[in-house]
């Protein structure tokens, strides 16, 4: 089968093996990932917008006003702090913010000038990025923000091979640079084949499809942790193979994706990084689908000067980038330092190391408050686990920021506790209403302490959950901390 898209008659012209190996996305697959990109911009702004106040509003855990006053007294420069709050952030723009940003993706979802939407609402999502340091620095606010920037110059009635050529380097470095990541894993537990044993019942914010995998046999996971180094550092070469290797490497990207999202909540991340499989697809794979009477739009030229500069830069960044995380530093890498820290300041090239290593135990942090009896009362967060008896939900699109980042707190529990957790014990001191929308139940007004307990989670086993109702089995440890409310209160 020819799978040149229509029009493109100068292709007929190549031997047979060229149109094999030639890709033959064009218009028809643009249009497509900007629908799918507009979708997924929707839910990101959507999810950001349900927690901006307590994130960083003048009352959050961060608030943006005090970062951008420390900026400024700091003698920093918009260009060393890229975000449009540099003088406005009150909550009333925050919130007006988000509303913008989904309105932007609304407006490319039914195709009104998508390009200048993708770029104004990569500049925006950059803001609050910028401005809400941890809660914003996953990997996949790193993957929409390159996604959206490359969006901004992919044509949707023209072909334009090296815009469609850049989109799969970004698919190729998100597998490959992950399974790297996992090889050079300090554990081996990747290559021991233990990986898979510990992931589901450690990953940040598990569904209860999770609970029933982890329970599968030993030699399945060891089979998946193998699988998983195959399909990380050998299918992501066929991406830039011949139109069947693409096929199979869409296929085994896909039904990856989906059983991420099957087992875990990570937000936009699964439906992102699937969404990027169309550009292994050619355009005659999409006419298989479309209605007959839908015409595509006349192939128009473009100027080429531009997308090959950006092409040279981005690809320029995306090594230098990729060389200074995966290799020793010194040497001529210290000449590429200042274009590495552009990149690391603006977010727009990314460099991908998903679960390089699996964590062996579960720690959650559990809030608790105390009243005048000094009796205390725990207070579960909406979404990361607490009550036993509470199954795993499913929440992505959606990823609840701070739920998401008491994960990564207790891998550290030992350590002193990060700014946003100190934070958020005063807030329950002095505040609660403030950070009422993170938790389940009530909070009071007046606690006389409030302390932090820790406790190791483990799935239960499914006699258990049929005996108990039990989702979880849960073991004290490590020694709480109290914190007296009188001490913290102004």
């Amino acid at each position: 089968m020819n799978a040149s898209p229509a029009g493109d008659g100068a292709a007929e012209q190549f031997p047979a093996w060229w149109r094999r190996w030639r890709p033959g996305s064009g218009p028809a697959v643009a249009r497509l990932f900007h629908r799918l990109l507009a979708l997924i911009s929707l839910a990101a702004w959507w999810s950001l917008g349900v927690q901006v106040r307590v994130l960083i509003g003048r009352r959050g855990l961060l608030p943006a006003a005090e970062f951008m006053d420390a900026v400024r007294a700091a003698g920093l420069w918009p260009w060393d702090v890229p975000t449009l709050f540099w003088h406005f952030h009150g909550d009333g723009l925050l919130v007006a913010g988000t509303f913008a940003g989904a309105s932007l993706s609304v407006a490319a979802l039914i195709g009104w000038r998508p390009r200048v939407c993708f770029a104004l609402s990569t500049v925006l999502y950059l803001s609050y990025a910028t401005v809400s340091r941890e809660f914003l620095s996953f990997q996949w606010d790193n993957l929409l923000l390159e996604c959206g920037l490359l969006a901004t110059f992919l044509p949707r009635d023209r072909r334009a091979p090296l815009i469609h050529f850049l989109f799969r380097v970004v698919l190729f470095k998100l597998y490959f640079e992950s399974g790297v990541s996992k090889w050079q894993s300090p554990l081996h537990d990747w290559r021991d084949g233990s990986a898979m044993t510990f992931y589901y019942e450690t990953a940040p914010l598990p569904t209860w499809l999770a609970v029933a995998a982890h329970h599968l046999p030993v030699w399945w996971h060891h089979l998946e942790s193998r699988a998983v180094l195959v399909l990380e550092l050998v299918i992501p070469l066929f991406v830039f193979g011949p139109r069947r290797l693409r096929l199979a490497a869409a296929a085994s990207f896909g039904l990856f994706q989906i059983f991420n999202a099957a087992t875990a909540n990570y937000g936009i991340f699964c439906y992102l990084a699937a969404a990027l499989n169309v550009f292994l697809l050619d355009d005659a794979d999409l006419k298989r689908f479309a209605p007959p009477a839908v015409q595509p739009p006349p192939l128009r030229p473009g100027p080429r000067w531009l997308a090959r500069a950006g092409a040279a830069l981005f690809l320029l960044v995306s090594l230098v980038d990729a060389l200074v995380v995966f290799t020793e530093p010194g040497g001529a890498l210290a000449l590429a330092a200042p274009l590495f820290e552009l990149n690391q300041r603006f977010r727009l090239v990314g460099t991908y190391h998903l679960f390089a290593s699996v964590t062996r135990e579960r720690i959650e942090a559990q809030f608790e408050t105390a009243g005048a009896d000094g009796a205390w009362t725990e207070h579960d967060l909406r979404y990361k686990p607490g009550d036993p008896h509470r199954a795993p939900g499913f929440v992505a699109p959606h990823q609840p920021r701070v739920d998401f980042q008491l994960w990564f707190y207790g891998l550290q529990f030992r350590r002193r506790e990060p700014s946003y957790v100190t934070a958020l014990v005063e807030k329950l001191c002095n505040d609660p209403a403030a950070v009422q929308p993170l938790f389940r139940d009530q909070l009071p007004l007046h606690p006389a302490a409030v302390r932090i307990v820790f406790w190791q989670y483990q799935f239960a086993s499914s006699a258990e959950r049929q005996a108990t109702g039990l989702w979880w089995r849960r073991a004290r440890a490590a020694e709480s901390r109290d914190i007296a409310c009188a001490g913290l209160r102004p």
